[in-house]
């Protein structure tokens, strides 16, 4: 029976999350500020990462088939898209967060992201932040433009940046990551009206040098490619995020992602 094997998974899971208590980051970079004592309401959040949303057969596209059955599942199952300012006063002073809170997040701009994502976050009530390669706006047929980016900031989605040029910051020079950070952050608050205060490094390229620019060019967190959940323990220029992949099985990958990979992932039974 099929509510057998989930209460043997659900099972599996609570006994991981015991031994996950005994376990720490000891990644320099990422390792955050251990903030839970003074900021005892800070609880962890699950933050979705996705890309594209079409019929493309690849990984980082979803059919708009199976990203509707998650935006359903998380309407069904009673949890709140909250914002990265929200994320951030939790994280740093422990301001209150609605009940099973979760992000979710678009890499990149797609053109998909307003035509096919856009329609279904509003079809369930819920807002996401879509990370903009600013250079390809409006530019590349492939990406959406000004008049939609600001279409849907103006309907309650969050602009932000992933650099001008989708560029690995550690792989350039420190001028040329700084101009990257300062005008991303600039053409999108020209062009949207609206500040920016949050950067997702593309390629996941994030050390101490670039969590300083990014700091320095004045945003106030940035999201990394590692794998686990937000919390006041997170670096705040290093936060985590989950990927949502498509597979042949994404129903169930997104699931176990969103409900318990952070656990698995530290025992090397999930990426």
């Amino acid at each position: 029976m099929q509510w057998r094997i989930w209460v043997r998974a659900i099972t599996f899971v609570t006994l991981l999350v015991v031994l996950a208590l005994f376990t720490v980051s000891s990644d320099p970079v990422v390792a955050g500020h251990k903030n839970y004592e003074l900021n005892p309401g800070s609880i962890s959040v699950p933050i979705l990462n996705y890309h594209m949303v079409s019929d493309l057969n690849i990984p980082l596209s979803l059919s708009a088939e199976n990203f509707d059955q998650q935006m359903k599942y998380i309407y069904d199952n009673g949890y709140t898209t909250i914002t990265p300012d929200q994320l951030m006063a939790n994280m740093k002073y422990g301001k209150p967060l609605p009940e099973k809170p979760v992000m979710i997040t678009f890499d990149d701009g797609y053109l998909d992201n307003y035509t096919t994502a856009y329609p279904i976050l509003k079809k369930y009530g819920q807002k996401a932040v879509f990370f903009l390669i600013t250079a390809n706006i409006g530019v590349d047929h492939r990406f959406m433009n000004w008049q939609q980016a600001r279409e849907m900031s103006d309907n309650g989605m969050i602009m932000q940046s992933h650099t001008v040029n989708h560029v690995n910051l550690k792989k350039i020079s420190t001028e040329a990551a700084s101009q990257e950070l300062a005008d991303s952050k600039r053409i999108i608050e020209e062009n949207l009206g609206r500040p920016v205060r949050y950067l997702a490094y593309p390629e996941g390229g994030v050390n101490k040098s670039t969590a300083q620019l990014a700091k320095d060019a004045g945003y106030r967190g940035a999201f990394s490619v590692r794998f686990g959940e937000a919390s006041a323990d997170s670096n705040f220029y290093a936060i985590e995020r989950i990927p949502i992949f498509g597979s042949s099985k994404t129903y169930r990958s997104f699931f176990l992602r969103l409900n318990a990979a952070p656990v698995l992932e530290r025992f090397g039974l999930i990426r």
